[in-house]
């Protein structure tokens, strides 16, 4: 009578009307690719409308741990299935909430569906006929039917009675791959992974360009970018990171413009080239995590200045929220602690004291009529590396190293 199973809820689909078939579907395939990734005696199935994961004799704990990290699951929860026999469904609502107890869990309530008719006890005397038993079982426990700390459900079916406790979070949001695809302009910041976090969870599928800048920039900043680029990947798979090297347009920009335009320049020449990489793989979108008023660069004089380059979309998941809020979502998706290693991006090169907020684009469009911009965009691309991070990988070859 073990946990064999962990039903998996999704709460946004439920809203998509006649698309909800094809969002399920990716959720299923997304779920099925981290299985045969990580838990390959794991496996997906259906039953009147729920989605489970059968573990078949893989670690529960592990599986419902990355499960919470895929987008489009609101929830997960163990599952103890029984036979249909009273003594059985009694012993198996005590093993669903044992853990629950060890942890401190105080309060329940039992919610049993008889669906089986067959079944000689009906639906309201069952819960009371588990409640009873769970509560000579646990002492420490009561009974709260409005506001329990765990609640009980327990499905009686043809095939078995299912029982479910404990309820944990899931990543929310819509499954990877039913947004589309966009690239994420990665620093070594606090704040672009969390923009591409917010991003992949309405569905993005994303890819990653990220500006380099030897011998300015050291390999330790490039590896920053590596390891931030992996801890996204464990929510949406594999990223697809696109290295720039960047040093020769931030040269020449420096050379050229006067030193309180120079931030806006340089970023006109990343959207120009992020958007001829974008173009290359069929991307539709850039994703920038600015938030509006943050630094100088950051202004809507300054942004409108520097999206002049570009027609592509510029998403800005973060433009609203402040350091805060930005700071609490690294630390809770886990990106915080390697943001904040002290290497150096191209972005804080050449740092003028007195940047533009009010650039006029005009005129930074005039400083830029003498620099090659073609030639310099186009050798930059060129030499762009690409490689592909998946965090998952590296996270088995961590327990492998365990054992």
């Amino acid at each position: 009578m073990n946990e064999d199973a962990i039903l998996i809820r999704y709460a946004e689909l439920a809203i998509k009307g006649r698309n909800r078939k094809k969002f399920e579907r990716r959720l299923e395939k997304t779920i099925q690719q981290l299985l045969q990734h990580r838990f390959p005696q794991a496996a997906t199935s259906r039953t009147f409308g729920r989605l489970y994961v059968e573990l078949n004799g893989e670690d529960g704990a592990k599986v419902l741990e990355a499960l919470r990290h895929v987008f489009g699951i609101s929830s997960v929860s163990p599952v103890v299935r029984t036979a249909n026999i009273e003594a059985d469904i009694k012993e198996g609502a005590a093993a669903a909430i044992s853990s629950a107890v060890n942890q401190g869990k105080r309060t329940f309530k039992v919610s049993c569906r008889r669906i089986d008719k067959k079944f000689p006890t009906g639906s309201q005397e069952m819960n009371q006929v588990i409640g009873k038993y769970v509560l000579q079982q646990f002492s420490e426990l009561a009974v709260d039917v409005h506001h329990p700390d765990v609640e009980l459900f327990v499905e009686i079916r043809q095939e078995g009675t299912s029982i479910t406790g404990e309820k944990y979070k899931g990543a929310g949001g819509l499954p990877t791959g039913t947004g589309g695809r966009a690239l994420l302009l990665l620093s070594g910041g606090i704040d672009s992974p969390v923009a591409g976090f917010e991003a992949m969870k309405r569905g993005v599928t994303l890819e990653a360009i990220h500006f380099h800048s030897p011998p300015y920039t050291s390999p330790q900043a490039k590896q920053k970018v590596e390891d931030l680029a992996a801890v996204l990947s464990e929510y949406g798979g594999p990223v697809k990171l696109h290295v720039v090297p960047f040093t020769e347009a931030q040269l020449a920009i420096h050379q050229q413009v006067p030193d309180n335009v120079e931030i806006t320049v340089m970023r006109r020449f990343m959207l120009r080239m992020a958007e001829q990489l974008a173009n290359a793989e069929d991307i539709k979108a850039l994703i920038s995590g600015e938030s509006l008023g943050q630094v100088a660069s950051q202004t809507l004089d300054s942004m409108y200045a520097i999206n002049q380059v570009t027609s592509m979309p510029v998403l800005r998941p973060l433009i609203t929220q402040d350091k805060l809020e930005i700071t609490e979502k690294a630390r809770e998706v886990g990106t915080y602690d390697i943001s904040i290693r002290p290497f150096e991006d191209c972005c804080t090169i050449f740092l003028p004291a007195d940047p533009k907020t009010k650039p006029n684009a005009e005129k930074v469009a005039y400083y830029e009529s003498f620099l090659a911009i073609d030639d310099i965009v186009a050798d930059a691309v060129e030499r762009t590396e690409v490689r592909t991070i998946d965090g998952r990988t590296k996270q088995d070859k961590e327990l492998e190293d365990l054992f």
